[in-house]
């Protein structure tokens, strides 16, 4: 019996049932029935019969060049933007106190929408778990109801080309809801077995929330230290200004995603070691994003920052009115290949959060894994993608209702944004982006717990037997419903 990997380390023997395994080399599911299976419950096929489980990764750092090369470059930004900061100094040491001063009552709003949106997307995160297949359900609908709302504001706009558009989505709509309706029940357990991980390790928000004010941080200090230099019209200038940019926002990002897939994998064979807020797993895994798997992140961040740089390049370069069609062609397959690399991304860093493998390695043990097990066809069904997006947008709202209701109460909350009218408008506003950012940085934990899930699940069924029997009869109950053609 193979023994499994959990951040590059072995999982001792007692950490999960023997007795769960079955007398022929099989195991036994909590119903009582056998498998003899001893590589998956279920009977997908593979190539050549044979799939060897990612073997233990020595404790070593990985992908070390690229590390080295970030922090040298981020040393360099900092620099830079410290001396753009000294030589541009006006003198007066009150900014802060005027800013707070001036700008103190949205300052308040976007704290009270903060928090109130944090309340109400872990309050949503229940919801989601007691009622995952409605809410799966209702997510797919309101996908399809969004794009034939689209068609009629067209029509009823006069723009007929967005009405058109708006019905061949819901056409396309229709079609797709048709077609994975009954895969629904399996994308709801894997939604709900990946937020029971995460309740278990709510410290993975706190990580999160940590990556998001380091990321807003460094958007400031990056527009006020060279905001001037974008106005350079030498290329070559805005694509490193660029790149170092969006390379520091993947970084922060991906390191959030890394850490969760080790939490979560910790999870899957250890629970008693990620049970807690800040659970041993949690901070067991934040420190390997942060040390031996950095390099592999930085890799893996550098290759989707340069695609961003030269699309936002090819974003400054539309003003001219001869290059447009080229430039809009070049965006567009400069927005495709980022889309791929993105793809790819999310799940190479599933392996290296939980078995500490390097970028590329992580790649190839993700593709070779769901090629040989017959899983494609399941990446393309990434329903909860849906229902992320679809609370991350109702916490928003709510959020809105409240700073509206606040600003509606008190208009002197707005005063330095000098509005004629419309406070309650623009209250909503402040209050709806502030929920729905927050609110995203909550649901893309519960994204990168989807997809280790499924990685967990398609290698490792096993254990997840013998440590969340309930959770894996709900698993395994939905895939024979969605893919009765495989089981049998």
């Amino acid at each position: 019996m193979t023994i499994p990997i959990v951040q590059g380390t072995a999982v001792p023997e007692g950490n999960f049932s023997q007795s769960s395994y079955g007398t022929e080399g099989g195991y036994k599911y909590s119903d009582g029935t056998n498998n003899n299976d001893t590589t998956t419950p279920y009977t997908a096929t593979t190539n050549d019969g044979v799939y060897a489980k990612p073997e233990e990764q020595p404790k070593q750092f990985r992908d070390v060049a690229w590390a080295l090369l970030f922090l040298v470059h981020l040393a360099a930004m900092v620099c830079i933007i410290t001396l753009n900061l000294i030589s541009g100094e006006n003198g007066g040491g009150n900014g802060g106190a005027d800013v707070m001063g001036t700008y103190g009552g949205v300052i308040w709003l976007v704290a009270i929408s903060a928090v109130s949106s944090a309340g109400i997307g872990t309050l949503a995160l229940g919801v989601m778990m007691r009622n995952a297949v409605a809410v799966v359900k209702i997510s797919l609908i309101f996908s399809v109801l969004m794009s034939l709302l689209v068609a009629i504001l067209g029509f009823l706009s006069g723009q007929t080309f967005m009405g058109v558009l708006g019905l061949a989505m819901f056409a396309i709509g229709v079609c797709y809801a048709k077609a994975v309706w009954s895969r629904i029940p399996f994308a709801a357990a894997n939604l709900n077995t990946a937020l029971t991980a995460v309740k278990a390790n709510m410290g993975l928000t706190f990580v999160a929330y940590l990556m998001l004010l380091l990321a807003f941080g460094w958007s400031a200090l990056w527009f006020v230290g060279l905001g001037e230099a974008l106005s350079s019209s030498n290329g070559a200038v805005l694509f490193f200004l660029f790149l170092s940019y969006y390379w520091v926002h993947q970084v922060l990002s991906n390191t959030v995603t890394v850490t969760t897939a080790g939490t979560v994998g910790t999870w899957w064979f250890v629970p008693e070691e990620a049970s807690s807020c800040f659970s041993s797993g949690v901070q067991d895994s934040f420190c390997r994003a942060t040390t031996y798997s950095f390099g592999s992140i930085c890799l893996g961040s550098l290759i989707v920052a340069v695609v961003q740089a030269l699309r936002a390049l090819a974003h400054m370069s539309r003003d001219s009115e001869d290059m447009q069609l080229l430039v809009c062609i070049i965006d567009c397959i400069l927005a495709c290949i980022q889309d791929i690399i993105e793809y790819l991304n999310k799940w190479a860093y599933v392996y290296v959060g939980l078995y500490g493998f390097g970028y590329m390695e992580a790649g190839k043990s993700v593709f070779q894994l769901f090629q040989q097990k017959g899983w494609t066809v399941i990446i393309s069904d990434d329903l909860c993608d849906r229902v992320l997006f679809m609370v991350s947008l109702a916490v928003g709202f709510l959020s809105g209702l409240i700073s509206l209701a606040l600003a509606a109460a008190d208009p002197n909350l707005l005063a330095a944004l000098q509005l004629e009218g419309g406070v309650g408008t623009a209250g909503f506003i402040i209050g709806f982006l502030v929920g729905l950012v927050i609110c995203s940085i909550l649901m893309s934990v519960v994204g990168a717990a989807v997809n280790t899930v499924i990685v967990c699940y398609a290698e490792s069924p096993a254990e997840f037997e013998a440590n969340h029997p309930r959770l894996s009869s709900e698993m395994r109950s939905a895939w024979t419903q969605a893919w009765p053609e495989i089981v049998n």
